[in-house]
């Protein structure tokens, strides 16, 4: 289970640095000189470029990996044994101490009700 949280691990790591990536490249829609001084097709809802490039098709592939890696590691990461029991049911039994065969020093000075 352990190896295939790493590769989890992995997966999720190359989608983050994947989309860090894919987003510092993009264009923004406010980076024009048009936009900047209200040119009109920055307004409209998807932009002048239309509704989705490559760029913007990849960075939601990429952020839709992200996610169900996350997803994936949350579920293994709380996931329980499957053997019912207690924690302490599985410890050693301990022996009892042994108990001294004479008296100590000093017992026959306890008074006692005889």
């Amino acid at each position: 289970m352990q190896g295939f949280a790493g590769i989890i691990l992995a997966v999720q790591i190359l989608a983050a640095l994947g989309m860090i990536g894919l987003i510092l490249v993009q264009h923004g829609k406010g980076a024009d000189m048009g936009a900047a001084f209200g040119g009109g097709a920055s307004g409209s809802l998807f932009g002048a470029s239309g509704s989705a490039n490559f760029l913007s098709r990849s960075t939601a592939a990429m952020a839709t990996v992200f996610f169900v890696a996350t997803l994936a590691l949350a579920y293994l990461g709380n996931a329980r044994p499957t053997s019912v029991g207690s924690v302490l049911e599985n410890t050693p039994a301990v022996a009892p101490a042994a108990v001294p065969s004479e008296p100590a020093q000093g017992a026959d000075l306890i008074p006692t009700n005889k």
